[in-house]
């Protein structure tokens, strides 16, 4: 199945700066729409079912992924 959503637990966002970059690379991705919330430091995503595409792009960035929903 393509387009489930997907929440990512993301360790090392301390700022608006960075979960900006990560909303923008999981974005850049073709089909996917991300939204990240600093607070919960989670980022949902839909359009990829493909974890380990985004576990690599969040982490490429230099962040932790924790867990993967």
């Amino acid at each position: 199945m393509f387009g489930n959503k997907v929440v990512l637990t993301i360790e090392g966002m301390a700022c608006i700066r960075c979960s900006g970059r990560v909303e923008a690379a999981l974005n850049a991705l073709d089909g996917v729409k991300a939204k990240v919330d600093l607070d919960k430091k989670i980022a949902t995503v839909k359009g990829c079912d493909d974890k380990e595409l985004l576990v690599r792009t969040v982490t490429d960035l230099g962040f932790t992924v924790v867990d993967v929903k």
